[in-house]
């Protein structure tokens, strides 16, 4: 059995992480007639990725049948990365295929809207404030009148802020706000020019015992009618799952935030209590009193009993008995007036007729990308594998919506293939998230485009439709074209086809600092993503700053080849930061865009185009030492920044750890969260103290309470909490003026804490031992001042320091006075 479910989640991995063409067994297409027969929606809503409750999703899908949507209000880029080094903007991309990953294997749908995960918030008020209400407010109503749900379920309270994430409670504050304006016309009327108004049916809160004090508390609660308590813990034979198994898969996608998930078996109860709207007529069914079957559409009874009785026979063996009257209901919902269950019924029949016909459709490229203006060369494959009478009629080549006629009969098992030459338009746009287009702000991503808000990706333009005869009937078929090869190891592998620049420009580094006069080389990677790239490549300065050479001229013969470029630069004598861009010219055009890819086994790959660009800063700081070591936590980029500023740093492995070892380090460093993540700390922790007891310095970065691998971090006890600072800009006061962290070898002012990102810290101590001193105090607005940011301890003949300072966001950020302070730090004992 349990190799069984191994190779369950081997092939869902699989199956999660490639573009390849679904190819549904017959259990799954029963299981889509099923759906097929239920016309019910339930969208559920929260905040961020990983606050959607996954048993409730896999339920309603898989157990009832219904059109099931997550709506996260944004796409998590405020967070930390358990598994890689990306934040921000590619953390939030990381996270949207997360969630896409695990609605792929709950059954569920997935929408988004504008609102940017600017990180912690305390309150709902500041959050508001920061994403603009009236804009998120906007998409959550958008996503409401498109969707249609017929009940709304809110992960969070919206009576209780103050007690969770300021997007928690935000998220709850919005939905009940949308649930009474969405059907009002007057309300977001500029929406009406693609949509419909609507009203839903019920808006619920999804609680549990931990929103009560106790137990006991809870119980009482929810013997009142107006909550309703299920079991989701059913078992499905025909996937041999359990629902809270397959919910465990699905939240197992969430490895950046380290959400890995034990599937379980057995009864497991949720509970919503009734916000608004209509009191259900079962406190067992979210769904009763509403209609949620054919009879609910117009002109659809017909349709219901068709493919009800398609359903009742279903031939497990043979799925393409039950062709004649599939087409027969399809065609029936060609005619409805109800434009918004057409449209979704027209695509779930249509998947279900292309598997009972074993008909398989496809088109690939022989190259993962273009660019605009390039020619490529699309292979189309078509295939019936069943007795009905199916002739390909024509395709059409998309975005150029080239037509070409085909007219081949698909005889039954007989393959039938072509190859297209055909040419990307000149004005394709590029493949890339829609939502980092344009430049938005610190709490909102800005979309132009209305059609585009809601959407987990950018919709691809580069497609075939498939003009399809069955029996009679037409119907047409769209397939991105994807690009699909060979790997020796894995066999087929299908990726996304995407469009791109012709050539990428980056520079090695995202920022470069210089403390002091001294002369620094860049290096700028110029990639040909086409033959015969051709160019000048360009740095422009500001006075003050110097660079040679002006230009290089770049010749890259084939499509692939590189070539990397070195700038020396010489900063000014005073103070300065600039950010500084590429220019690549040839042929007329000039092209400044650096081409990430972003790739992890459990999600597709990620490509992602923007201007390239590189921060230099020349910061006034003195350093002590010259060697640290570091050892890695849970993703950041201290190491190299560090390297930044002069030091030598060697990451460890803390497996090999001994004092005597560390003892030719000037400091050691662990990273953010390592207390959490390295199982070796547990038994490495006393190696690194004995380091600081016979004259070392150790910094440890900001860890969780929960799951520390160590009963004390620290050579004396102090207790993590999770307070915090999250504005960026609060106050910073010292505690005391002659601690040697404020005065050497930098002298620190508050202007050091002039320009910090997103937040003070994180996860402070909140007690701790005499034997540590404090050196800074700090606040959010109404709150009581802390000073657990930074412990100082001397110990045995070194030093102890613990920060929950959010070093790992400043350093990225080229902060200068998060340098100077961290330079300090390491020079303790010096």
């Amino acid at each position: 059995m349990r190799r069984l479910l191994l190779l369950l989640i081997l092939l869902l991995n699989l199956r999660i992480s490639a573009q390849a063409p679904e190819k549904l067994s017959a259990s799954e297409i029963y299981e889509k007639i099923e759906k097929l027969n239920f016309l019910g929606s339930v969208l559920y809503l929260a905040a961020h990725p990983d606050d959607e409750n996954t048993r409730l999703i896999s339920y309603f899908s898989n157990e009832k049948h219904a059109r099931t949507a997550y709506l996260s209000l944004t796409r998590g880029d405020g967070g930390q990365n358990l598994i890689g080094p990306e934040i921000r903007e590619q953390l939030g991309l990381i996270r949207t295929q997360e969630l896409l990953a695990a609605r792929r294997i709950d059954g569920g749908i997935q929408f988004f809207s504008r609102a940017n995960d600017f990180g912690y918030s305390k309150n709902p008020e500041e959050t508001l404030e920061t994403w603009n209400k009236d804009k998120v407010l906007a998409d959550v109503v958008w996503i409401i009148r498109n969707f249609k749900p017929d009940v709304i379920i809110n992960r969070f309270d919206h009576r209780t802020p103050g007690t969770t994430h300021g997007h928690h409670t935000a998220s709850a504050i919005l939905s009940v706000e949308a649930f009474d304006i969405a059907k009002n016309n007057s309300i977001y009327s500029e929406q009406l020019r693609y949509t419909n108004t609507w009203q839903p049916e019920r808006l619920f809160f999804n609680t549990s015992s931990w929103f009560f004090d106790s137990q006991e508390a809870f119980k009482e609660a929810t013997n009142d009618e107006k909550y309703l308590a299920f079991d989701t813990g059913v078992y499905f034979p025909l996937k041999g799952l359990s629902n809270p198994e397959i919910a465990s898969l699905s939240r197992s996608q969430h490895q950046s935030q380290g959400f890995g998930s034990t599937g379980s078996r057995g009864k497991q109860m949720e509970y919503l209590e009734l916000i608004k709207g209509s009191q259900p007529n079962s406190r067992e069914d979210i769904f009763s009193g509403i209609n949620t079957t054919w009879s609910r559409v117009e002109g659809g009874a017909e349709i219901g009993e068709i493919l009800s009785n398609v359903q009742r026979n279903f031939n497990f063996t043979n799925p393409s008995a039950s062709l004649p009257q599939l087409l027969e209901a399809y065609t029936l919902i060609q005619n409805l007036e109800d434009e918004h269950w057409k449209e979704i019924k027209s695509e779930e029949i249509k998947e279900i007729i292309e598997a009972c016909a074993g008909l398989y459709m496809e088109a690939i490229t022989n190259s993962e990308f273009a660019s605009p203006d390039d020619q490529i060369k699309i292979n189309i494959e078509a295939i019936n594998r069943s007795d009905a009478k199916i002739e390909l009629k024509s395709i059409v080549l998309n975005p150029q919506n080239r037509v070409e006629e085909i007219n081949a009969v698909l005889l039954d098992n007989e393959d039938w293939k072509k190859s297209f030459e055909d040419k990307v338009p000149e004005d394709a746009p590029y493949t890339s998230p829609y939502w980092l287009n344009k430049k938005g702000t610190v709490g909102m991503y800005r979309v132009d485009n209305q059609k585009l808000i809601g959407k987990p990706g950018t919709p691809h333009t580069a497609t075939v439709s498939f003009k399809i005869d069955i029996n009679g009937t037409s119907i047409p078929f769209v397939k991105d074209i994807v690009y699909k090869y060979n790997d020796n190891v894995t066999g087929e592998r299908y990726e996304n086809f995407e469009i791109i620049p012709p050539v990428s420009v980056s520079f090695l580094d995202d920022i470069v600092l210089f403390p002091n006069q001294e002369s620094k080389n860049i290096q700028v990677k110029v990639t040909a993503k086409k033959d015969n790239i051709n160019g000048t490549l360009n740095l422009n300065l500001p006075s003050g700053w110097q660079i040679s050479p002006k230009s290089e001229t770049v010749n890259l013969p084939q499509k692939g080849s590189s070539s990397t470029y070195t700038f020396k630069i010489t900063p000014p004598s005073e103070q300065s930061e600039i950010w500084v861009n590429p220019e690549f010219e040839t042929t007329g055009k000039t092209y400044e865009d650096d081409i990430i890819t972003i790739n992890y086994p459990h999600i597709p790959a990620q490509t992602l185009v923007i201007p390239s660009k590189l921060k230099l800063a020349k910061i006034k700081l003195q350093k002590k030492g010259e060697n640290i070591a570091y050892i890695t936590g849970a993703g950041d980029v201290v190491p190299e920044s560090l390297r930044q500023i002069g030091y030598k740093v060697s990451v460890l492995n803390p497996a090999t750890i001994t004092a005597e070892s560390l003892a030719k380090y000037d400091a050691v460093v662990t990273g953010v969260r390592a207390y959490n993540v390295l199982e070796e700390l547990r038994y490495k922790n006393d190696e690194l103290l004995k380091y600081v007891e016979n004259g070392g310095t150790l910094i440890a970065q900001y860890n969780k309470d929960r799951g520390i691998t160590v009963n004390q971090i620290g050579p004396f006890p102090f207790k993590l909490s999770y307070d915090r600072i999250t504005e960026e800009d609060a106050e910073v006061n010292f505690v005391n003026q002659d601690s040697p962290v404020l005065n050497f070898p930098n002298k620190i002012t508050k202007n050091d804490f002039d320009g910090w990102v997103q937040e003070r810290g994180l996860y402070f101590p909140h007690s701790w031992d005499d034997n540590y001193s404090t050196v800074l105090a700090m606040h959010d607005k109404n709150e009581q001042t802390t000073e657990g940011s930074l412990l100082v301890a001397k110990y045995g003949k070194g030093y102890y320091v613990y920060t929950g300072l959010s070093f790992f966001r400043q350093f990225p950020a080229g902060v200068a006075g998060s340098y100077r302070l961290f330079a300090n730090l390491l020079s303790l004992g010096k």
